[in-house]
């Protein structure tokens, strides 16, 4: 059995699974005001698609859906196989509250009733 695929094919196999890629993730990535689908996310980065997405650098955010999950620093890393791979700098955990710069008691009351 011949293991050669022709060129059109093996074009045509990357072309569906990054549709499959695309389909299946939940995760974008916002920059300035546009979105791009996240194909992969793991521990160090992010890979988006390499055609549609324009150079990325800097400060992005990236969705789950409509939550807001990371705010992270990014750095191209490479191209490879139709996806365009970036590294974090720095990749902060997205909050909907401020920060506490003081320890609060799991036990202290909630509110005050007053007659």
């Amino acid at each position: 059995m011949s293991t050669y695929m022709s060129k059109e094919v093996r074009e045509g196999l990357k072309a569906a699974q990054l549709a499959a890629l695309k389909k299946t993730s939940r995760l974008r990535v916002l920059v300035g005001d546009e979105f791009h689908p996240v194909l992969r996310l793991w521990k160090d980065g992010f890979a988006v698609e390499e055609e549609t997405a324009p150079a990325l650098r800097g400060l992005v955010d990236i969705y789950d859906g409509g939550q807001h999950i990371y705010q992270c620093l990014i750095v191209a890393s490479e191209a490879e196989s139709g996806e365009m791979r970036y590294e974090f700098k720095r990749n902060t955990t997205a909050l909907d509250q401020a920060p506490l710069d003081f320890f609060r008691d799991p036990q202290a009351p909630v509110g005050l009733l007053s007659k």
